[in-house]
């Protein structure tokens, strides 16, 4: 099994995110967590998957010098995608005010890209799930925003929380990829990363 084979290399999530962390624990990986303060600003002219797959591959390269070849670094970012435009983490209450409300009885997408790096082997995939959200009360806004403080998290929620809960109607695809790491994916990424190592 692929996680036996894993057992031989070093594997590093260079991720801030409590989610992330726990989603990979759950797959019963062992790992070195690890965070950059970096720039993630983009060029504006890139449009929806473009966005979290150039970011994840730019945090992941940032520790690829840090780590020897038979480390498995990986690294993955997630926007919210809606009227063609990406909806990043709140600047203010305002912003994530705004946000919410836009999202409100409405349908967007959310992109969450993962890059996989061993050595100079660099793999980067996007998934993207459709998510529709029931019309949210003001009072449930100002709820949210009080109790769970959303401005770590791309369009101002977390699907896993009390908006995610009670808003959420309906999902096209996979709710880890909402989460913020498509579990599925990487895991395919990995198995055909290690397999191909093994082959060489």
């Amino acid at each position: 099994m692929i996680l036996d084979e894993l057992k031989n290399f070093k594997v590093v999530l260079a991720s801030q995110s409590p989610r992330r962390r726990e989603l990979l624990k759950l797959m019963g990986i062992d790992f070195e967590a690890v965070s950059a303060d970096l720039d993630e600003s983009f060029d504006p002219s890139l449009q929806a998957a473009d966005i979290p797959s150039f970011l994840s591959e730019k945090k992941a390269r940032f520790f690829q010098n840090q780590y020897d070849s038979k480390t498995l670094i990986i690294a993955s970012d997630t926007i919210v995608w809606m009227n063609n435009q990406a909806l990043n983490k709140p600047l203010s209450r305002e912003e994530a005010e705004q946000m919410l409300r836009s999202l409100s009885g409405n349908t967007h997408e959310v992109y969450t890209a993962v890059t996989v790096l061993l050595g100079n082997d660099v793999r980067t995939q996007c998934d993207c799930t459709q998510v529709t959200f029931q019309t949210l009360s003001e009072e449930e806004i100002q709820y949210y925003i009080d109790v769970h403080h959303p401005f770590d998290k791309a369009g101002s929620y977390g699907a896993q929380d009390f908006i995610g809960l009670i808003g959420i109607a309906k999902l096209s695809g996979s709710f880890y990829t909402v989460m913020g790491l498509p579990t599925h994916m990487l895991y395919q990424m990995i198995k055909t990363m290690i397999q191909k190592t093994a082959d060489n």
